[in-house]
């Protein structure tokens, strides 16, 4: 049975929509409920299979790689309290050891110059890509169901996440074209990046979760940048469309854009309504914020 081993995730973004709290800590360590946005990601693909986690990284990122690791000085004083749920609860969120990799974006360069950033990490093998400011909330989570699908269709398959909008917010995504139906996907005709409303193919947007052939490197090897100067990931699978089949995936469960303040704010009551320790102290705040 065939299956994807590694992901991307590129965490090397500056953030600056949320700035000031982004100014020292980057934006994937914000918390979503009591855990960070990262770990949402990797549990997400932990859950998939994923056995390597390959993050792309920049200038003030070192606490995303101190918080996939150990730190002996807290689990001492929790062991010496006997907090060994606190303890245990550390120890399952941690990758095994030797199965998490970091490598540079030393340049802000766009999407897919990050990807291209994990090229060697990667090899030439099909991997998987999740943006870390995107959740999708659903059991079993979006790169699972992308998994599932990916095992019925070609060897050289690449799978786009994609849900629907309504029409007015077209222009803020990449959306794609509508072919064929295969089993659970569809085949994407085409591939737009922020269409006028009138132009869109569909109402299908690129939701942040990719399945993608390692041939995507070359190509974004010789690219040069697209839309603001960056290197964009939509004009290299554009490219890469044209020598390998694309499927859409239209994902169960709901998405949230965590790269804007109220997708994330969102994100926080949705998951913590989802608490059953957290979720009806919850319910009575909010009723009493609403009431005011």
């Amino acid at each position: 049975m065939k299956s994807i081993r590694k992901a991307i995730f590129p965490v090397a973004g500056l953030g600056t929509r949320f700035l000031p709290a982004t100014k020292a800590m980057p934006k994937e360590m914000l918390p979503v409920v009591d855990r960070p946005l990262i770990q949402h990601v990797v549990d997400e693909a932990r859950e998939a299979g994923i056995e390597h986690f390959i993050f792309v990284t920049g200038r003030n990122k070192g606490v995303i790689e101190d918080h996939f690791d150990r730190q002996f000085e807290l689990e001492v004083t929790l062991k010496e309290r006997n907090k060994i749920a606190d303890l245990n609860l550390l120890s399952s969120v941690l990758p095994e050891a030797g199965t998490a990799s970091f490598t540079r974006q030393q340049s802000p360069l766009g999407l897919g110059h990050a990807v291209w950033c994990a090229r060697e990490l990667v090899g030439n093998e099909p991997f998987a890509l999740l943006l870390p400011d995107v959740l999708v909330q659903h059991d079993p989570g979006c790169l699972a169901q992308m998994m599932e699908a990916y095992r019925s269709l070609e060897d050289n398959a690449n799978i786009i996440a994609v849900e629907e909008v309504p029409p007015e917010r077209i222009h803020q995504y990449g959306v794609v074209g509508i072919g064929k139906s295969k089993g659970p996907c569809f085949a994407i005709t085409d591939m737009v990046e922020k269409p006028k409303r009138e132009d869109a193919p569909s109402n299908l947007i690129i939701t942040g979760r990719y399945i993608l052939q390692p041939e995507i490197f070359a190509i974004l090897e010789k690219q040069t940048g697209g839309a603001g100067g960056e290197i964009q990931i939509t004009d290299a699978m554009i490219k890469l469309a044209k020598q390998q089949p694309f499927y859409g995936l239209k994902f169960k469960g709901r998405s949230f854009d965590c790269g804007s303040k109220v997708g994330f704010l969102a994100a926080n009551v949705a998951y913590a309504l989802a608490r059953d320790d957290i979720a009806p102290a919850l319910r009575e705040e909010i009723k009493a914020l609403l009431g005011k």
